[in-house]
């Protein structure tokens, strides 16, 4: 079985982080997100992977390669332009070889069972199962509904309360949101325009229903997160630091909270008071504290009685002396001059210079 990942979106949300670095391989825990779901595909013996790309494709193809030192084999299939969901897939079909296909949006951090939804789908001999995830407020959302056998019955778009209650009782259940990852039948693609923007949400799963082809959905109970924002991207770190969801960090454990990479170094007076990730050859000097869901990005480097809480650090970046950061997202190869406080909410973009006694805030 192959599997797509549709990763050619331009990561507009998670803008400035975006504007050099492709959202497939901004860094999570460290390592370029993509590999995380690779490595999810991976343990469910799938290994022949397609990737859609568009945005910097050529930096992405950098850091992956043809998948060999990843235990699995890598296909591209490019955009000229923006082809929607479903026609991102389609544009792929020179590789699909008539089996069924498993589909995963490049937003999406989980550690879903992906041979069980497959099973699934081929237990209810399903033309497209379509993995769902529990949300507290579905009015944000495309509902999916379906009935007592797990049959999709029809799509909802951002439902409002009123909706939500009054649905009938063989239509549950209402808090099931599109996760993103699909389990399809190849055959499905026949009808679909090649080159032309086409979104499965939006029109070939509504196809499908009206067609009366059997469309299932599989709810998971499993972590998962869409990473496409700043904040939603620190929170899926602190899910990984607190164990919500199976990610592989690099690192040597210590004291069973902090991850310590090769070549770190750090002066006997700093504290490191986990859950925290420091990358290979940081380095941090006297007095510093390094705390609460931080991740030190690879060669970074820290100064003397410097605070740092809740934030994540992209690798290169230099942070002087006295400085607090508390709830932020540091670009690649970042300047932070001394006595500098950065809050909750700040992104700074790569390469930027902080300079001494600066305040910023999101607010």
């Amino acid at each position: 079985m192959k599997a797509v990942i549709i990763a050619g979106g331009l990561g507009t949300r998670l803008r400035p982080l975006t504007y050099n670095t492709p959202k497939p391989i901004v860094p999570v825990a460290n390592r370029a997100f993509v590999l995380h779901q690779i490595e999810l595909l991976r343990q469910h013996g799938i290994t022949e992977i397609i990737l859609n790309l568009h945005y910097l494709a050529a930096e992405i193809k950098k850091v992956l390669g043809d998948g060999s030192r990843y235990g699995v084999k890598i296909q591209y299939s490019i955009e000229d332009h923006p082809l929607g969901t479903a026609g991102a897939v389609k544009l792929a079909e020179e590789f699909f070889d008539g089996d069924s296909m498993v589909v995963f949006n490049g937003d999406a951090l989980t550690d879903i069972n992906i041979a069980q939804i497959i099973e699934y789908h081929k237990k209810k001999k399903a033309r497209a199962t379509l993995t769902l995830t529990r949300v507290d407020d579905p009015t944000h959302y495309g509902v999916v509904l379906m009935d007592e056998n797990g049959k999709v019955s029809r799509f909802v778009e951002k439902p409002s309360w009123e909706q939500v209650a009054n649905l009938g009782a063989e239509e549950r259940p209402a808090n099931a949101i599109n996760a993103g990852i699909y389990v399809l039948e190849p055959a499905i693609f026949k009808d679909v325009p090649k080159g032309v923007e086409y979104s499965f949400e939006r029109q070939l799963f509504p196809s499908l229903l009206e067609k009366g082809e059997p469309v299932y959905g599989f709810v998971s109970d499993r972590y998962w997160i869409d990473i496409g924002k700043p904040e939603q991207y620190r929170q899926a770190h602190e899910a990984i630091l607190r164990g919500e969801v199976a990610v592989k960090i690099y690192g040597a454990r210590s004291d069973g909270r902090v991850w310590i990479g090769d070549e770190a170094n750090f002066d006997k007076t700093a504290k490191l008071i986990g859950p925290a990730i420091i990358g290979r050859g940081v380095t941090i000097a006297a007095e510093t504290k390094v705390q609460d869901y931080t991740v030190l990005g690879d060669e970074t480097w820290l100064g003397r009685e410097t605070t740092i809480s809740r934030a994540v650090v992209w690798r290169g970046t230099r942070i002087g002396s006295h400085v607090n950061l508390n709830g932020c997202i540091i670009g690649f190869d970042c300047v932070i001059e001394d006595n500098v406080t950065i809050g909750d909410g700040v992104v700074l973009a790569d390469h930027s210079l902080i300079k001494r006694g600066s305040l910023l805030c999101s607010r």
